[in-house]
C-alpha cells in the first residue's frame, strides 16, 4: 500500500510540474504577443498560479505604460435612466423588477451634469442607461449636438444598448465619439442562460459590428463569474476580443441582485477579474480598459488592483446625488469615496500611491508604439 501511495505521489507531482510548465509556456507566449487558441486560454485560466498572475500583471502594466504613459483616464459617468425594456436575468433594473424605483434624467438635467463635470476638468462624458424607449434619436441627437457645441474639446461616449444600424449612424453623425455595448458573453449557449428568449445573441453581435463599421470607437465587455460560466465561456470571450479588437473593453465581476432570478448565485472574484484584465491588455495592448465600480464594490482597493493589472480608465459618477442609488444594477454598489465626482482629489491621490497619474483629458485610444 505504501509503494502504491508513493507511486501515486510521484505521478501527482509530475503532473503538477507538467501543468506548471505548460502554464508558464502559455504565459510567455502571451507576453511575447502570440495569439492563443480557445483551449489554451481555458487551460491558462484553469491552471493559473500566483506567480503567473503576478508576471502577467507586471507585463500588462508595462505594455499599458509603453502606450499611454502613467496616465489613468477619468471619465465623467452620467447614468441617465434606469428604465429598461429588457428583462436580463442578472440585472437589478430589469423590466420585471417591480421594486426598482425608476427615474429618468431630462436633457437639461444631463447638460447640467456635464457643466459640473466640465468645471471639475472632465473632458469625456459617458451617458449610460437602460434601454429606455424615451431616448429616441429625436431626443438623443439634439442632446449630443448641444454637448459637442458647448464642450467642443470633449468626447461623448454612449452606453445605451441595442439599436438598429440607422440609429447608430444618426447618433454618430450627431457627434457621439464612442459607444460601449457589453456583449456579456461570446457563447450563444451561455447568452441564452442569461437572457430571456426575446433577446438575441445574434442581434447583440450584429450591433457590435455595426458600431465599428459606423465609425464609432466601439467597446464590448463581459461579466466575470456570471452564472453557468466556465473557463470555456471565458475563452470564447478572449477569442472574440482578439478578433473584434475593441477600442474599449469593460469587464467586471458578476455581483448578484436581490430581485433577480440569480439572487442566490455567488459573486465573481476580484482575483479572476484582474487576471483577465491582464490577459486582455496583452491580447490587445491599445485597448482602453476600465477598472470598474464592481471591483470597488467587492474590494475597497479593487480599482487600484485593476489598474495594477493593466486597466487604465476609471469612471467617477457625475449623476445627481438623488438618483445614484437608484441605478441599482447589483447589490451593495459602491456610492461613496471614489464614486463621487467631488472626491476626484481622493481618486487622484490613490492613483499617485500606485505610481500612476489621474488624467481628465479625452484620452482617445492610441496606436501601439
Amino acid at each position: 500500500m505504501n509503494i502504491i501511495g508513493n507511486i501515486g505521489n510521484f505521478h501527482r507531482k509530475r503532473i503538477i510540474n507538467m501543468m506548471k510548465y505548460r502554464v508558464e509556456d502559455l504565459a510567455d507566449r502571451l507576453m511575447a504577443g502570440e495569439a492563443l487558441s480557445r483551449e489554451e486560454y481555458a487551460f491558462l485560466i484553469d491552471c493559473r498560479t500566483p506567480e503567473t498572475e503576478a508576471a502577467l500583471a507586471k507585463e500588462a502594466a508595462a505594455r499599458r505604460e509603453s502606450i499611454y504613459g502613467k496616465k489613468i483616464f477619468a471619465r465623467g459617468l452620467i447614468e441617465i435612466s434606469n428604465c429598461c425594456r429588457n428583462d436580463c436575468y442578472y440585472c437589478g433594473i430589469r423590466r420585471s423588477n417591480g421594486r426598482c424605483e425608476r427615474y429618468r434624467l431630462m436633457p437639461e438635467e444631463i447638460l447640467s451634469c456635464a457643466v459640473e463635470g466640465y468645471e471639475l476638468g472632465f473632458r469625456t462624458f459617458v451617458l449610460q442607461g437602460g434601454e429606455d424607449d424615451y431616448f429616441t434619436d429625436e431626443i438623443l441627437c439634439p442632446l449630443i449636438r448641444t454637448l459637442k457645441e458647448r464642450f467642443p474639446d470633449c468626447a461623448v461616449t454612449l452606453s445605451l444598448g441595442e439599436r438598429n444600424r440607422e440609429s447608430y449612424r444618426r447618433l454618430f453623425d450627431a457627434g457621439a465619439d464612442r459607444y460601449l455595448l457589453r456583449h456579456e458573453t461570446a457563447s450563444e449557449a451561455h447568452y441564452k442562460k442569461l437572457h430571456p428568449a426575446e433577446m438575441s445573441f445574434e442581434n447583440r453581435m450584429r450591433c457590435l459590428w455595426d458600431l465599428k463599421e459606423t465609425g464609432f470607437q466601439a467597446g464590448c465587455g463581459f461579466m466575470v463569474g456570471s452564472p453557468h460560466q466556465t473557463s470555456r465561456e471565458l475563452s470564447e470571450d478572449l477569442a472574440f476580443i482578439a478578433e473584434f479588437k475593441p477600442d474599449m473593453c469593460g469587464i467586471g465581476p458578476f455581483i448578484p441582485h436581490r430581485d433577480t432570478p440569480f439572487a442566490s448565485e455567488p459573486a465573481g472574484t476580484v482575483g479572476l477579474t484582474c487576471f483577465l484584465l491582464s490577459v486582455i491588455r496583452l491580447i490587445h495592448p491599445p485597448v482602453l480598459l476600465p477598472a470598474t465600480t464592481a471591483l470597488a464594490t467587492l474590494d475597497p482597493r479593487g480599482r487600484e488592483k485593476g489598474i495594477l493589472s493593466g486597466a487604465n480608465v476609471v469612471m467617477p459618477n457625475l449623476s445627481p446625488e438623488n438618483v445614484r442609488s437608484k441605478y441599482d444594477l447589483y447589490d451593495h454598489k459602491a456610492f461613496t469615496g471614489m464614486e463621487s465626482a467631488r472626491c476626484l482629489a481622493d481618486l487622484s491621490g490613490r492613483m499617485r500611491e500606485i505610481g500612476c497619474e489621474l488624467a481628465v483629458d479625452r484620452g482617445d485610444v492610441r496606436k501601439e508604439v
